[in-house]
């Protein structure tokens, strides 16, 4: 199995929990958060992901990658970061709100 077959299920989920808080509040806002979140994460992943292959800490078998590299580290290693930073907001908003009990709003 290729690397980039191990991450469609993480991208699959992260699209069905993205599609399913298109109805909630602020939905736009929170994808610019996101995008803002997945090129930070982006960059330090080519940073450091580059830092761990040039020290020989892992490799990547060629026959497992598409080919198509940042630095030394593969394509397909920066879609994990992306999945987070959009499914782990999604899945909060999904989460239900605390519950308030009758005596605690009046007060």
């Amino acid at each position: 199995m290729t690397y980039g077959l191990i991450v469609l299920p993480f991208a699959a989920v992260t699209v069905v929990a993205v599609l399913l808080t298109l109805r909630r509040p602020r939905f736009g806002r929170r994808m610019a958060a996101s995008g803002v979140a997945a090129a930070v994460l982006v960059v330090l992943t080519a940073v450091f992901d580059n830092l761990m292959i040039a020290a020989d800490l892992f490799s990547y078998p060629p026959e497992l990658i598409s080919g198509a590299r940042i630095g030394l580290a593969p394509i397909e290693d920066f879609a994990y970061a992306v999945c987070a930073a959009f499914l782990v907001p999604a899945v909060f908003t999904l989460l239900p709100g605390p519950r308030v009990s009758p005596a605690e709003e009046r007060s």
